[in-house]
């Protein structure tokens, strides 16, 4: 939803889409979608595989959907989601192609639900990985991340007013062909849409009153 989102809201100023398939339960489902947006926005994409993540990192992302917690993103099980400096990895690679490529910013779509778990998601991360990839790069690229300081529910407020179908994209972390209803960011994706006043089109294996 955020990265769809943000793509949506920016798409005048994205030459260059990137998805990082490292692995994760839900990786399969997400390109796809991405791919989808892409295309309908006219903007290029492109997959860039990082396997050695699954191979040599731990997380339970990385590992079964059995291994993936139930519960609220604010719940100490949660951490076990982590995947450890993801973001600054993913970020790197990008610095490096955005220069490769002669473009001057690099954007993530990092909110504020995110920071009580994941610390590549919090401000003082940002500020310092815009610092590296700004002194790290010949043309001093920069980072930008809009929704660091709004909630997932005003991303899909974002959304909502630019006609976003969230039925087109894809969030379990368990990475079934439906989505369980129950993993942290299920439950955040559904209490967003509602927050937003949004019809929520996912189809949940668990409903929402269970």
């Amino acid at each position: 939803m955020d990265s769809v989102t943000m793509l949506h809201e920016y798409a005048d100023e994205i030459a260059l889409a990137v998805t990082f398939d490292y692995g994760s339960l839900q990786n399969a489902r997400e390109i796809p979608c991405a791919a989808r947006h892409c295309r309908d926005l006219g903007i290029r994409h492109i997959v860039v595989p990082l396997g050695f993540m699954r191979e040599h990192f731990k997380s339970a992302l990385l590992e079964s959907a059995e291994a993936v917690p139930d519960g609220r993103y604010d719940d100490e099980s949660m951490r076990s989601t982590v995947v450890p400096f993801r973001n600054g990895i993913m970020l790197a690679i990008a610095a490096g192609m955005a220069e490769s490529n002669g473009l001057r910013r690099v954007m993530i779509a990092n909110h504020s639900g995110d920071h009580a778990i994941y610390p590549d998601c919090r401000p003082a991360f940002v500020e310092a990985m815009g610092g590296a990839i700004a002194a790290g790069t010949y043309e001093g690229v920069t980072l930008f991340a809009p929704y660091t300081n709004i909630d997932k529910a005003e991303i899909a407020r974002h959304g909502k007013a630019l006609g976003i179908d969230y039925s087109t994209t894809y969030s379990c972390y368990k990475g079934g062909v439906t989505h369980c209803g129950t993993c942290g960011t299920c439950t955040e994706r559904r209490e967003a849409l509602a927050a937003a006043g949004i019809d929520d089109p996912t189809v949940y294996e668990t409903p929402h009153n269970n």
